[in-house]
Formats: C-alpha cells, sequence, structure tokens
C-alpha cells in the first residue's frame, strides 16, 4: 500500500508541446488554441469557481448521478483497481469509492499531466485511505495511454467531467480504441457526457452572468504569454459563446475588439488578428444516447448500462 508514480512527461516537453500548439494553431483559419492550456493554477481556480455557478450544472449533476448510481456501477464492475484520466483531484474517484460496499477496489490509478498535483491529492486520499495503493501516471492521456501499468484485476477505467466533449470525433475515436485495448472481458470503462438539452441552459452555462467563464477563457492568452513570452492583451478580447447545430456542441471563442498585433518572442512569432476575428479555444459536444451508443460502437465497445437525470448521463461500456 502507499504512493508510487511513474513520470513520462517533464516541464521541458510540456513547453515544447504548447510551442508547437501555438506555431500551428495561431497559423491556422480559424486560428486556434487547445483547452488544455486554460489551466494552470489561475486558470484552474477559475474553473473550481465554474463549477459552482448556478449556471454550470455539470459538475453537480455528475456527482448526484456518482453519488446516486455508484453503488450499481461499482457493484456491477467490481473493480479491483479503478483508472482515472485526466482527474485533477480524486474528487470524483472519491465519490464513487464512498459507494463501494464491499466492491474489492484496492487500487487507484490516476494519470495527468501535473505531477505535483496528482501527489499531493494521492498523499491526502492515503491519508483517508491508508488501505489504496496509488500508483499515479504522470503523462498526457492523449498521447501515453501505452504507459498505463499492467492491471492488478478488473479494472474500471473512468473518464469524467464530460472531458470526452472536448475532443473533436477524431480524438474521440482515437482514445476510445486505445482504451478499448487496455480492458479485458470483465473489465469496464465509465464515461460522463453532457447531454443535448434547452439552447438557453447550454449557452448560460458557457457565458455566466458573472464573467467567470470569461476570464478563464481569456486565461489561455494569459498562459500564452507568461510560457512563450508573448504581449497579447487578453482584456481586448471578447469571451463570445456559439451552438454548432450540425455538430451538437457549443464553441467558445475570444473575438478581437479591434485590429491587434502580438508578438509571441520564444517563437519568432508575429500574430495579426483583424476586428472581429477569433481564436477558437474549446468545443463542448454534447450527445443523446443513440449519439453515444454510435461512438462506443465505433470503437469496438458496447453500451453495458447508462445512467441519467436527462441532462447529464454516465456510461458504462465494455469490449465488445
Amino acid at each position: 500500500m502507499g504512493y508510487r508514480a511513474d513520470v513520462h512527461v517533464h516541464q521541458a516537453a510540456l513547453r515544447d508541446a504548447l510551442a508547437d500548439d501555438v506555431r500551428r494553431g495561431l497559423r491556422d483559419r480559424p486560428k486556434s488554441l487547445p483547452p488544455k492550456y486554460f489551466y494552470d493554477a489561475a486558470g484552474s481556480a477559475l474553473f473550481e469557481r465554474i463549477t459552482r455557478l448556478p449556471e454550470y450544472y455539470l459538475t453537480r449533476a455528475e456527482h448526484a448521478l456518482l453519488h446516486a448510481h455508484g453503488r450499481v456501477i461499482l457493484g456491477e464492475a467490481r473493480p479491483e483497481e479503478i483508472v482515472e484520466l485526466g482527474p485533477g483531484s480524486p474528487a470524483k474517484f472519491r465519490r464513487l469509492l464512498a459507494t463501494a460496499n464491499g466492491t474489492p477496489v484496492r487500487r487507484y490509478v490516476p494519470i495527468d499531466v501535473d505531477g505535483g498535483v496528482l501527489e499531493g491529492s494521492a498523499r491526502a486520499l492515503l491519508r483517508e485511505h491508508p488501505e489504496l495503493d496509488v500508483h499515479a501516471v504522470v503523462a498526457d492521456f492523449e498521447r501515453h495511454l501505452d504507459r498505463l501499468p499492467p492491471a492488478t484485476g478488473r479494472r474500471l477505467i473512468a473518464f469524467l467531467g464530460s472531458t470526452i466533449g472536448n475532443l473533436d470525433a477524431t480524438a474521440r475515436q482515437r482514445l476510445l480504441v486505445e482504451l478499448r485495448a487496455h480492458l479485458g472481458d470483465d473489465d469496464r470503462v465509465l464515461v460522463g457526457m453532457d447531454l443535448v438539452k434547452n439552447l438557453a441552459a447550454l449557452e448560460a452555462a458557457y457565458d455566466d452572468a458573472e464573467g467567470v467563464t470569461a476570464e478563464f477563457n481569456r486565461n489561455i492568452l494569459r498562459v500564452v504569454n507568461r510560457e512563450l513570452r508573448a504581449d497579447f492583451t487578453p482584456e481586448a478580447f471578447r469571451h463570445v459563446t456559439r451552438w454548432n447545430d450540425a455538430n451538437s456542441r457549443i464553441e467558445m471563442h475570444l473575438a478581437a475588439d479591434h485590429r491587434q498585433t502580438a508578438t509571441i518572442k520564444d517563437l519568432g512569432m508575429t500574430v495579426e488578428v483583424e476586428p472581429g476575428e477569433t481564436i477558437w479555444t474549446e468545443s463542448c459536444h454534447k450527445f443523446t444516447r443513440v449519439s453515444a451508443e454510435a461512438m462506443l460502437a465505433a470503437a469496438g465497445l458496447s453500451l453495458v448500462s447508462w445512467h441519467t437525470d436527462g441532462t447529464y448521463a454516465l456510461a458504462v461500456g465494455a469490449a465488445r
């Protein structure tokens, strides 16, 4: 029992990845930046505020579903270990564990890029549950799933927080296919996903009255400024949300109030942004049971159970 970590990414590699993404994304049309760069310390704190806003129902809905259905999910899967992709903190794992009711969960395997957060969270978790074995993997789950340690028994892989909705169709398919390769006959995957619903509720969740989401969106430019010695003026960009009906997704953009020229010194790059031009920062795809089942099937997974309150869903899949 105790804590160990396998480290597969370091700060230099993360900075190189940021440089590549910025170089490519800000030369594209439309310009774009990946949403994973929201989450420095300031961005993570802003997101915690977002989860407590009245408009942002997703976190409350998922936690309520884990509380209500966790015992059934764990009772059917009977995992001896739970792997969690991109957990940040182990709050969702704690909610699952609280419903275990005799299910023999012995090992927790979180995979995330922030080794410091993983270790701090794991130490706190072990103080509450000293019987656990925590085997952290400091890695990017989109690139390093092959670095997961071998299973020690029946496995449940949890991908919660509606993070699957931030991936485009190609990336979702690639990730789910990789997850399928890590599932044995008795293993399960648990995916949290937001559902298609009333447009007003969706738009409010990503454009709150207090403007917290707007600051969270602008924070991506602050990260670029700090890490790559750029000189964007985040306050000169408006937070814009759009519903893309054809692709069932909310899009977040930063729209320039006026023509701007930014220099990114570490890349030797100048970026021109025209008035009204946007930088696309996040897509939040929404699902139905039909689209979720089709997505899983395309990756070689079958939908075993579906737990929903009508706004959000927990889908349990198994290898076909």
